[in-house]
């Protein structure tokens, strides 16, 4: 029990550490939208940018998060785990070499039919000027997605050393870049600078990775290891989630065809209240997947489910823990966070109104989001890929099918009908993550459920607690509104904190221990 107990301290430290670095990549990435808002509003040439993403956004994901995320971790880990060091790096060599192949030949045949795809299949509400933009960024930003393929290698690597640092400030890194693009080179190329800040900040994402890489003293090896039994392994667990992950890039894909076809802006005001809502995500339940999936990995490589069931459980009521109050406090203090960072004579008020709009049915889902987030990591610790691919693809559909329903209903009602494609996110996420947990249940012999019930009614008490005060502040305070959106946001956690601890939650106090020995660490 004490190792057990030393184990979730350790993956607690890691998940603090990888937080601290989501956030301030969180801050940045802030910083970078503050800008590009400011300049261009919710308007159709940020709705082009945007669009252009999809295509490259869809190669990363399928092609390089399908590898890393639910096929490579576990195998490289595993060999890892046996001290059969060189098969590890023979390993790692064959797939960066498929990536770089496979991406490379993805995105060159996207760049050249980059229009007609865009008319067909991306944006066919889009005039022919707005399609001509929306290729040139989409041919501009695919060179980052060969770039992501060898740079979400290494992160997998990292991970696997149980090294989250550099991969975590790898995002920061990211950000950075294309900051540097909004605040310089937009002047002079408009809308297109920010594309080629895309290109500098894939290049930082990469190089911040490799200074820790040569100390691993791994060898590279020029083979694509067609014979290799371990790259067969990571190939045949890669396409069902290679196919999940296209199934739910379709959501993204849908709404973009949706949204061109809505009043403009629509799709800016869809994406920036999802950027919004992904601070918290990022911050809470990707920081404790990517902390905790090597422990699984390692502890169903070496067949301790017992411990694995602990983990999991533990790892969902931190993330239940934390994800709660978010999306109570994204509800109440979201509009006058937004009129603070971006609302200008270009982001008008109306723009506020759209982005808020979507980001409150943003936010009803961010409890299922991190549910998600970290379950589908220990069906990928038991190398089972096809699960999740299925669950997912039953709750793309579910979502497309709401996205249509519920835009219909609230343009008909009078509503921003791009709500409706937020909503049917969250409700579909949610869905979704019901069928993992009553699936992943019986595989580890039950999940625990009474321990995190009783741990989210702790949670409950202190987050309506704490929603009841900011409700009140904001209604009460005459305080500038930075000063009462920093006050009331510090003094609400606060508050939170010590209503869960004097209710006796086991997560509340462990973060002081988690404070504590982080401060050592930065001051040794």
């Amino acid at each position: 029990m004490l190792g057990n107990e030393s184990k979730h301290i350790h993956t607690a430290r890691s998940a603090s550490t990888i937080m601290l670095a989501f956030v301030f990549a969180n801050l940045l990435g802030l910083v970078r939208q503050v800008i590009i808002n400011r300049t261009f509003g919710t308007s159709p040439v940020l709705d082009a940018y945007f669009t252009a993403f999809r295509v490259p956004d869809l190669i990363f994901h399928v092609i390089a998060g399908g590898a890393l995320g639910s096929a490579f971790i576990p195998t490289f880990t595993t060999l890892l785990a046996k001290e059969s060091k060189t098969e590890a790096w023979k390993l790692a060599s064959a797939i960066v070499n498929w990536l770089l192949i496979v991406s490379t030949t993805f995105a060159g045949i996207s760049g050249l039919f980059a229009p007609w795809l865009i008319q067909q299949f991306l944006a066919p509400g889009f005039s022919k000027e707005q399609i001509s933009v929306v290729a040139t960024l989409m041919q501009i930003m695919l060179g980052a997605t060969v770039i992501f393929g060898s740079s979400g290698l290494l992160m997998g690597i990292h991970h696997s050393h149980q090294h989250f640092l550099s991969p975590a400030l790898a995002p920061a890194l990211y950000n950075a870049g294309i900051t540097v693009g909004a605040i310089l080179l937009t002047p002079k190329w408009g809308i297109y600078g920010l594309a080629y800040g895309v290109l500098i900040g894939a290049f930082l994402h990469l190089a911040i990775q490799i200074p820790r890489l040569i100390r691993y003293s791994g060898q590279y090896t020029l083979t694509l290891g067609i014979q290799n039994k371990f790259v067969k392994t990571v190939g045949r667990l890669m396409l069902p989630r290679t196919i999940g992950l296209s199934i739910w890039q379709i959501n993204f894909w849908i709404n973009t065809i949706i949204c061109s076809g809505l009043p403009p802006g629509s799709l800016s005001a869809l994406v920036i209240a999802f950027q919004i809502f992904t601070f918290p995500q990022a911050a809470i339940a990707q920081a404790i997947a990517t902390a905790v999936f090597p422990t699984f990995s390692k502890q169903v490589a070496l067949g301790h489910t017992d411990r694995m069931r602990q983990s999991l459980n533990s790892s969902l009521r931190g993330a239940l823990y934390l994800s709660i109050p978010a999306s109570a406090g994204l509800c109440i203090i979201g509009r006058p966070i937004i009129e603070i960072l971006f609302q200008n004579d270009t982001f008008s008020a109306n723009s506020t109104n759209m982005v808020v709009w979507a980001l409150n049915w943003y936010a009803l889902g961010l409890v299922s989001h991190s549910v998600v987030e970290i379950v589908t990591r220990a069906f990928y610790a038991f190398k089972d890929t096809r699960t999740p691919m299925i669950v997912g693809g039953i709750s793309m559909i579910l979502n497309v099918i709401l996205s249509l329903v519920l835009a219909s209903a609230f343009l008909a009602n009078n509503y921003y009908p791009h709500g409706g494609l937020a909503l049917a996110n969250t409700i579909a996420t949610t869905a979704e993550m019901m069928a993992l947990l009553w699936i992943i249940g019986p595989r580890l012999a039950g999940l625990q459920i009474i321990k995190i019930l009783k741990s989210v009614i702790k949670t409950m008490i202190g987050t309506i607690t704490m929603s009841i005060f900011l409700y009140i502040w904001l209604q009460i305070t005459i305080l500038p509104v930075i000063v009462t959106v920093l006050g009331g946001v510090t003094i609400g956690i606060i508050i939170f904190w010590g209503i869960t601890a004097a209710c006796g939650s086991q997560q509340a106090n462990k973060i002081p221990m988690i404070i504590v020995r982080q401060i050592k660490k930065l001051g040794a």
